[in-house]
């Protein structure tokens, strides 16, 4: 609920998603700061967090450790708050699973494993011809699980979870890793920080005044100023508009990526699955007279060619309780940030018969009459795809953002390191990573372009 624009405010936020909130959690609440304002034309978290698939794993395959280890502390502070709220947010420990039926995909990710576990995910077990020594994970609750992952081969991986394609060649089992509900999560954070002092403005940032070249308030929409000599930038999409307030170009770009939920009355996706992802190419299943069709058309012609891998399922519980989420990764071309975007009116098809190859059970729902919900919001992304955290280059500014598709995973990691920036503090040793003025260095830079902007992400 808004409250009227205050004079002046120690520390004024701009954005109420979930990076946003969450710094205003770890500024009013862990650092104790007072007058902590958080503004947003929308209510909190109804951009672009409530848009995922609200999963987190400690699985980050390079280019070193960094994000591992970062994503790993926000893991951490998650936890803590789902001690200290009774898990309000239903976090659960289901994990990840990497599926395929490809050999030679099973050899790569049994060295891909190898390296994430060097970095810290923890140990890998192997479990050949059959499932003895693997632990299922429960469908709920997060504690007293296992780190590091599984490894099921053949007959393994099929008697674990037997509604995999039955050529099923392996499913590596991520531990440290789930689901959860942001809204209930953001939702709480912000309470936490409303009981320490923080209010919410309904209300659009304008301008900043940056008389001298500091940050010295903040001008709204309904005519109002702010005071106030620090000011955080956390619009995730519109970090570039809110960037050229303060004169600047901040280093972001932005991906349309879509969500489908369909109802699964069959039951053939189990409550209690994990979060899978089939990670062979897919040729979709038309028929002979579909095919032609789309081929006749330039527009469509690329849904009969083979498209990458990357699949998603995972179950949630909305208003029937027998929904399942489903996402497609296969679009990363850079788009213009438009809202309310819009969707291909054939991704609920096309995602659904892609994740039937992976899942042939949902064989059932392709042609039917209800195509699904389809969402989305735009991954924010640096150019190597990891997080803005920390000052700019006006005295006073900060920005939290560029969260990518690991919003809900890494923002109370990234809040943590935003609020140790603008109320000082220790800073982990991986902070200089996310510093904005990282791309000063023209060493990083090149590192930056080998790397590119996809990694990390599934």
């Amino acid at each position: 609920m808004s409250t009227p624009a205050p004079a002046s405010a120690n520390v004024v936020i701009c954005g109420a998603g979930i990076g946003g909130v969450a710094a205003a959690y770890h500024l009013a609440v862990r650092r104790g700061v007072r007058r902590v304002v958080l503004v947003d034309e929308r209510e909190p978290l109804t951009l672009t967090s409530d848009k995922g698939t609200q999963g987190y794993r400690n699985w980050w395959p390079g280019p070193d450790d960094t994000m591992l280890r970062f994503v790993s502390r926000s893991i951490d502070l998650l936890e803590d708050v789902a001690d200290e709220s009774g898990n309000a947010f239903r976090m659960n420990r289901r994990g990840y699973l990497f599926a395929t039926a490809n050999e030679d995909e099973v050899v790569r990710l049994r060295t891909v494993a190898a390296q994430v576990s060097s970095y810290g995910m923890g140990p890998v077990r192997t479990h050949p011809g059959s499932a003895g020594g693997y632990r299922p994970a429960p469908a709920d609750g997060y504690a007293g699980q296992p780190i590091g992952a599984d490894l099921l081969l053949g007959d393994a991986a099929r008697a674990a979870f037997p509604y995999l394609a039955p050529d099923t060649a392996a499913a590596l089992h991520i531990r440290r890793a789930g689901f959860l509900n942001a809204v209930a999560l953001g939702a709480w954070l912000f309470q936490r920080a409303a009981a320490a002092g923080a209010t919410f403005l309904r209300d659009r940032v304008v301008g900043v005044d940056t008389t001298g070249g500091r940050v010295r308030g903040v001008r709204l929409a309904s005519g109002g100023t702010v005071a106030t000599d620090r000011y955080v930038i956390a619009g995730g999409p519109a970090l570039p508009e809110l960037g050229r307030m303060l004169g600047l170009e901040l280093p972001v770009l932005h991906e349309l990526h879509a969500k489908a939920t369909f109802r699964d009355p069959l039951g053939v996706v189990r409550r209690d699955a994990p979060f899978i992802i089939w990670q062979d190419p897919t040729d979709l299943p038309w028929t002979d007279a579909e095919r032609r069709a789309l081929a006749s058309d330039e527009s469509t012609r690329w849904l009969t060619t083979t498209l990458p891998g990357g699949v998603h399922v995972r179950p949630v519980d909305l208003a029937h309780g027998d929904e399942i989420y489903l996402i497609w990764t296969f679009e990363t071309a850079v788009t213009p940030y438009v809202w309310p975007p819009r969707f291909d009116p054939r991704y609920g098809d096309v995602v659904l018969r892609g994740c039937a190859r992976m899942i042939p059970g949902l064989t059932a729902y392709v042609g039917t009459s209800s195509p699904g919900v389809v969402d989305g919001g735009y991954y924010c992304k640096a150019p190597e795809n990891r997080p803005l955290a920390g000052p700019l280059p006006v005295q006073g500014a900060f920005v939290v953002g560029a969260l990518s598709g690991i919003g809900v995973m890494s923002a109370m990691a990234a809040g943590e390191l935003l609020s140790l920036h603008v109320a000082g503090g220790a800073l982990p040793d991986y902070a200089r990573w996310f510093l904005p003025s990282r791309y000063d260095d023209p060493a990083y830079r090149a590192l930056v372009e080998q790397w590119g902007p996809l990694v990390g992400q599934l």
